[in-house]
């Protein structure tokens, strides 16, 4: 399956949390979106591994996601090296995304700027027809995404470009809340962790409503790019 989109992020729920709502925009306009998560968040204080794949079910049927799947690399001691690049390789040239989306270059949590990196490399080495990759017993070609994005996580990092997500905030909102086990419950008896509070919900929406307006619209998402943006013409830009 060709997708249009790939999302990748090191635990489940970064991508919900990151660009979900332009993800179901794009969803919306006939794109096809696949996301990758790289592990399980198995060192999560809250909930387990295996509550985090149904919750991530969950979400991904939420945004009408094409396919979803996990790499299973290790929660916390991933590495950008040659053993989990091909891994990342293998997944870009299976779908051979046009974009992809991944973490952010720096955050709080060491796996995000790592995820982000691993991410990034692996787009330019998938373009390489020398590096020889198989899935399944048969030999993938080479496939380079024309552009790699990055969302913005926990630190307000400065986005390049946003986009208006303002008929698809509820879309986000509930996809985030498929993960019942990570974030603030009233009634949750779990550990309180810097995800967990109500501080935090609320500031997903107060970033979404702030990008927003910023540009004149109620809601939006932040990136980063990689390289310059390029439009035809100033008419393309609001």
């Amino acid at each position: 399956m060709k997708l249009d989109i790939l999302a990748f992020g090191a635990h489940p729920d970064d991508v919900e949390l990151g660009c979900s709502g332009t993800i179901a925009k794009e969803i919306s306009l006939g794109k096809k979106v696949g996301i990758i998560d790289l592990t399980r968040g198995e060192l999560g204080t809250r909930g387990s591994a295996e509550i985090r794949d149904s919750e991530a079910l969950l979400a991904a049927e939420i945004l009408g996601i094409a396919v979803r799947e996990n790499l299973n690399m290790r929660d916390g001691f991933f590495v950008n090296d040659e053993k989990h690049q091909l891994e990342v390789i293998k997944m870009i040239r299976k779908y051979r995304p046009e974009i992809v989306i991944c973490n952010a270059v720096d955050d709080r949590h060491i796996d995000h700027g790592k995820g982000s990196k691993l991410v990034s490399d692996a787009c330019f080495l998938s373009g390489l027809r020398r590096i020889e990759t198989s899935l399944n017993g048969q030999s993938q070609e080479a496939w380079r995404p024309k552009v790699v994005y990055h969302y913005i996580q926990w630190k307000n990092i400065e986005p390049d470009f946003v986009v208006d997500i303002s008929d698809f905030i509820a879309k986000k909102e509930a996809a985030i809340l498929a993960y019942s086990s990570q974030f603030y419950s009233e009634n949750s008896k779990e550990p309180v962790t810097p995800i967990a509070t109500k501080n935090f919900l609320e500031s997903i929406h107060y970033r979404t409503q702030d990008f927003g307006r910023l540009v004149g619209v109620e809601y939006a998402e932040g990136f980063t790019v990689e390289r310059y943006l390029a439009v035809n013409s100033l008419s393309d830009l609001r």
